[in-house]
């Protein structure tokens, strides 16, 4: 069988895929699958200047999204593999996730430039990032920093600083790793002081709906304890109508038949904060715990 995997061009949406395609060989060692590039709006806008980048793509999640789900609706890709974090809060129509499989640490990890280390990070210290959750949350940790927008892959960003654009600069932990850059100096931030953006860590398989045979094998890749998480930071999302222009935060950790969930959210200048927590005792009601969560946050601001 010969499958196309839709995917961004990045190199770490190809390790991701990567890791995705030796999976499904591995279940069945005559499945032949084509990668199958495909460049998003993200990407194009990624491009730009990074202050230019950035206020094009605050408020449009789903960027790097939109094009691979096109490709899977007209048929020019059977699945597509995601970061998890990128997906919009609604799929496109006639879509849905095959499988999420298991998470990386969803942690964020700072990088100093020239061994600086996150305490050494004092006000007036720049620091890049282009999202919005990060700088708000981190800010909040630490008044007076400059935060920089930066945009551009990992080993991008990585390049700027070692330029010396910048002091420091926040990555996705997941991504690190992914890429083979877990050696790279860095310090992962404690959830406590830095919560995750919904997803972030995990992979998210999609594929059409009306594709039986190909769902029943995708399906093999999916973990249990990783769904129930995204699922539950999803449902969140979709509540408060995230995107990128909200300061928005879900973490949710499955512990057997329960799931411990905690959650961020302020307005974009970082005001009225609220970071709430508890405990879903049934996971056959996960979302409907999501969504209780993110009325406590509305009522709490």
């Amino acid at each position: 069988m010969k499958l196309r995997m839709g995917t961004r061009g990045s190199p770490l949406a190809l390790a991701q895929s990567g890791i995705v395609a030796a999976a499904l060989k591995r279940l069945d060692p005559g499945l032949e699958i084509e990668t199958v590039r495909i460049r998003t709006s993200g990407d194009r806008f990624s491009a730009r200047s990074p202050r230019e980048a950035y206020a094009l793509t605050q408020g449009s999640k789903g960027l790097f999204v939109k094009e691979i789900e096109e490709a899977l609706v007209n048929g020019r890709a059977d699945f597509a593999v995601h970061s998890a974090k990128d997906l919009p809060a609604q799929l496109m129509d006639g879509l849905l996730i095959a499988a999420y499989p298991e998470r990386e640490d969803p942690r964020d990890a700072f990088i100093g430039r020239a061994g600086r280390k996150w305490p050494d990070m004092a006000a007036g210290s720049r620091l890049a990032t282009s999202s919005l959750r990060r700088r708000v949350q981190l800010l909040a940790i630490r008044p007076g920093l400059i935060i920089e927008p930066m945009r551009g892959n990992v080993d991008t960003r990585l390049r700027k600083l070692e330029e010396g654009l910048c002091d420091g600069i926040v990555l996705a932990l997941a991504g690190l790793r992914r890429l083979g850059l877990s050696t790279t100096a860095h310090e992962p931030f404690a959830e406590e002081l830095l919560l995750p953006a919904p997803g972030q860590g995990a992979l998210a398989v999609e594929a059409r709906k009306d594709r039986r045979e190909l769902l029943e094998l995708l399906a093999l890749l999916d973990h249990a304890a990783t769904r129930v998480e995204v699922e539950m930071e999803r449902a969140f999302l979709r509540e408060l109508g995230g995107g990128c222009s909200i300061p928005l935060a879900a973490r949710a950790k499955a512990r057997g038949a329960e799931a411990d969930m905690s959650v961020f959210f302020s307005e974009p200048d970082g005001s009225r904060a609220v970071r709430l927590s508890g405990v879903c005792k049934d996971l056959k009601r996960r979302e409907e715990f999501a969504r209780d969560l993110a009325g406590q946050v509305r009522s709490d601001r």
